[in-house]
């Protein structure tokens, strides 16, 4: 499309200031370790209506996260019954109750591997308008089915964790995100 001489197009740079950590594998040894606060209110994301092929990952995160001391505010996102429950109350109830869950969090963590519209919105809002940290935790093996703004994230307060097995992903919680 070509536009008219008056208009043209931004330019984007990345400033190397705003890139996240990337971790291609968890034991990468070239990687800094990411800390965080302890005993912590978090939300953990996780598709309700979308892909939940991921959910044994996402239950076995939030179990390690209550083990090790935190609150998991969406805890009930790993039932079976996510989707029945949270149609008991309004879509206008839902919103929020999810809204106010994202204000009282201190650490946002999200298995994406089954993109949903609400992660993207809930992840967008949190680093558009908040400081606060976001995990993004997908299986390496879907990475081409996932949202080009969530595997070329390069916002300063999201971490990519790309992971191939449930190990990785527990690794990194007991290593990053204990409690005190």
């Amino acid at each position: 499309m070509m536009l008219p001489p008056s208009i043209s197009m931004p330019t984007f740079q990345t400033p190397s200031q705003f890139a996240p950590m990337r971790l291609k594998s968890y034991g990468d040894t070239q990687m800094k370790p990411v800390s965080y606060i302890t005993d912590m209110k978090i939300y953990f994301g996780f598709t309700v209506a979308g892909d939940r092929s991921a959910i044994d990952v996402a239950r076995r995160a939030v179990h390690l996260l209550e083990e090790h001391g935190h609150e998991v505010l969406t805890r009930h996102l790993v039932d079976e019954n996510a989707w029945e429950a949270d149609r008991l109350i309004s879509a206008q109830e839902v919103y929020r109750r999810d809204m106010a869950w994202l204000e009282q969090c201190q650490l946002f963590i999200a298995e994406v591997s089954g993109s949903s519209f609400g992660l993207g919105f809930e992840t967008g809002y949190l680093l558009g308008g908040t400081n606060k940290k976001v995990i993004l935790l997908y299986r390496r093996e879907v990475e081409h089915k996932v949202s080009l703004l969530i595997s070329g994230n390069t916002h300063a307060n999201c971490t990519l964790v790309p992971y191939g097995t449930a190990g990785e992903v527990e690794t990194f919680i007991t290593d990053n995100i204990r409690a005190g």
